[in-house]
């Protein structure tokens, strides 16, 4: 059984082959109509349900046309709609799904909802965001960044504000794509000190942005408020001071490009000059999450990668 749930639990030639297989699919999709299913169709007949119990513009939209384009076919379902919302348990919806479609992928509120939908699965499970991680976004920042500037081993990413879900998946990546990752977080914002740990020396954290952007290749920033958080005046106050502007970019390398994950907030988290400007590869990276999850969707199969 092979779970996407989170990047540290795959081993690194693994992350190596999906993202050399999604740079590989975009290239051959050239000139398709994007509802036109690859030549091979690999995953023709699966279905993979997708179960979302936050809100979804890229997630959604990437991982239907993901399927489609793979052969396949999706089944969508809202937490409202599903019964979880009702107190149906999370075990007893991985059993159900799990006689009807392929593959599931949860968009979810909690971590821990995530791990309990796979552990009673018998179908991969694909971790579409929750609040501890995100890393599909994170697959689709590397193969961005590799379109731009060539392999990820070697270069410095900067992560600048909340130490969130999405700082967390990239820190899961960082020592096993032998990238070196800069975290500009304020007190109170930083993630886990125990998952910094975990990467060694492949991660450090700085008080000062300047200071963890400095010579990066890459600056990367998200939304000082998500979902759910209720503490906007607190969270605006202590991250202002991190936003990615002119001044702090020129502080990178020559050539340094700009991600985000979406959606932004113009002049809060990032200046408009600089997701607008020459920098700024966010919509790259946004189309990048449909080639990443086909990808993983076929490492999940089996059909890239170690054998499982």
């Amino acid at each position: 059984m092979r779970h996407f749930l989170d990047l540290d639990a795959v081993a690194p030639g693994d992350l190596r082959a999906i993202l050399d297989e999604a740079a590989r699919r975009k290239a051959a999709r050239r000139g398709r109509p994007k509802g036109a299913a690859d030549d091979d169709a690999p995953l023709a007949g699966h279905a993979l349900a997708m179960l979302f119990e936050k809100n979804s513009t890229r997630t959604r939209v990437s991982f239907d046309l993901a399927i489609r384009q793979l052969g396949g076919f999706p089944v969508l379902l809202s937490a409202a709609e599903a019964q979880i919302s009702r107190g149906e348990s999370i075990a007893d919806t991985a059993r159900v799904l799990s006689r009807m479609v392929d593959a599931m992928m949860f968009r979810a509120n909690r971590h821990a909802d995530l791990l309990e939908l796979a552990q009673h699965a018998t179908v991969p499970v694909i971790n579409g965001l929750t609040d501890a991680s995100h890393p599909c976004q994170i697959m689709a920042d590397l193969m961005t960044l590799e379109e731009v500037q060539g392999p990820v081993a070697g270069r410095t990413i900067a992560w600048v504000g909340d130490g969130n879900n999405v700082c967390n998946s990239f820190i899961h990546a960082a020592p096993r794509l032998g990238f070196a990752l800069r975290i500009g977080a304020p007190a109170g914002f930083k993630p886990p000190r125990a998952l910094v740990a975990e990467a060694g020396g492949a991660v450090e954290v700085f008080d000062d942005p300047a200071e963890a952007v400095a010579g990066a290749d890459a600056v990367c920033a998200d939304t000082f408020v998500s979902m759910g958080d209720t503490n906007k005046a607190e969270r605006m106050q202590a991250l202002m001071p991190y936003q990615v502007n002119a001044g702090l970019m020129a502080k990178a390398a020559p050539g340094a490009v700009f991600l985000h994950c979406l959606p932004a907030h113009r002049d809060e988290e990032v200046s408009s000059d600089v997701i607008d400007g020459p920098q700024s590869h966010v919509f790259d990276e946004a189309e990048n999450r449909l080639h990443a999850q086909k990808a993983i969707l076929l490492w999940c199969f089996g059909l890239i990668g170690s054998t499982p």
